[in-house]
């Protein structure tokens, strides 16, 4: 597994390139073997391979310091997106924030402490990727990923769909009727703006039920995360990935697989820190903040519960 050859085709297996530290873990390495791949170890200190062109780049960020990770993952991902390559990447809990920082959606695979199961599963699906060529697909078989980008264009049109009933609804004036019933002084109607502590409220609700219930029935993380984003834009404050990992309820390495979804459809927007570039935030994007807003229009006008 330190050497390879350069010139690896997909007949035994992907071209990859494989870089890890001395001391980290050999999960990465050890799910490249239990397939029958062979892979070009590199270090550090040679971060790209010259001599080759990968399929798969894949990164032990475990044992690596985080200066290090800051200074060369924005090249390596460079180099990953200029060569077509699958970023499969690795890494402990508290590396969260600075991995996601320059890697997050697109053909980028994140784990968080996996084993060496989950390695193998990221490595064969990010090897797929690569030996499909982009634009190719099978028509008689729907992607998980063409059905999660139809299932956000519908919840795109029906928010539209909300959003437009609303302004309507707000803008007609209905002819006076006798007998009718009207409010004091003739004053239409008016839709309370939601405030923070409903979202939180909501959100504290949605938690209980895993205490009663226990954990794994209700998992719901793409929604979990759109209260816990609005109720951030509407207290003001920055919300890390890390955060909003834990936001998710859900394993961190699911949660970043849908963090990664909800950014490539739109939903979501990663921010820099103004005061810290090597940090990044996430926040709703416009499109999704004013599909929020119609929901709870929606929910409001139609006097149903927030969940």
């Amino acid at each position: 597994m330190t050497g390879g050859d350069p010139n690896l085709s997909y007949a035994t297996g992907p071209t990859i390139m494989l870089l890890v530290a001395p001391t980290a873990p050999d999960r990465l390495a050890a799910a490249i073997e239990v397939i029958g791949w062979a892979a070009v170890r590199l270090d550090w200190n040679q971060p790209r391979a010259p001599f080759a062109i990968p399929q798969v780049v894949a990164i032990e960020a475990a044992g690596v310091d985080d200066a290090v990770l800051r200074a060369t993952l924005p090249d390596i991902a460079d180099w990953a997106s200029d060569c077509g390559a699958t970023l499969v990447v690795a890494m402990s809990p508290d590396q969260i924030d600075t991995v996601t920082a320059v890697t997050l959606g697109g053909a980028i695979d994140l784990l968080v402490d996996p084993d060496v199961a989950e390695c193998a599963a990221a490595l064969t699906i990010a090897a797929e990727r690569a030996r499909t060529p982009a634009g190719v697909s099978d028509i008689g078989r729907e992607s998980d990923t063409a059905r999660f980008h139809r299932l956000n264009a519908e919840v795109a049109r029906i928010a539209d769909t909300l959003a437009r009933l609303t302004r309507a609804e707000q803008d007609y004036e209905p002819p006076p009727i006798v007998g009718d019933r009207t409010t004091r002084y003739g004053a239409a109607p008016t839709q309370a703006t939601p405030t923070a502590g409903e979202f939180r409220r909501t959100i504290r609700a949605r938690r209980l039920r895993d205490q009663f219930f226990g954990t794994g029935y209700f998992e719901d993380p793409g929604w979990d995360m759109l209260l816990d984003l609005y109720a951030a834009e509407l207290e003001g404050t920055q919300v890390s990935v890390s955060s909003l990992c834990i936001a998710a309820a859900v394993a961190p390495t699911t949660a970043l697989r849908w963090i990664g979804r909800m950014s490539d459809a739109g939903w979501f927007e990663r921010r820099p820190d103004p005061l810290d570039r090597r940090r990044a935030y996430m926040a709703l994007s416009l499109r999704a903040s004013e599909a929020m807003q119609g929901y709870m229009a929606a929910v409001r006008r139609t006097d149903t519960a927030l969940s």
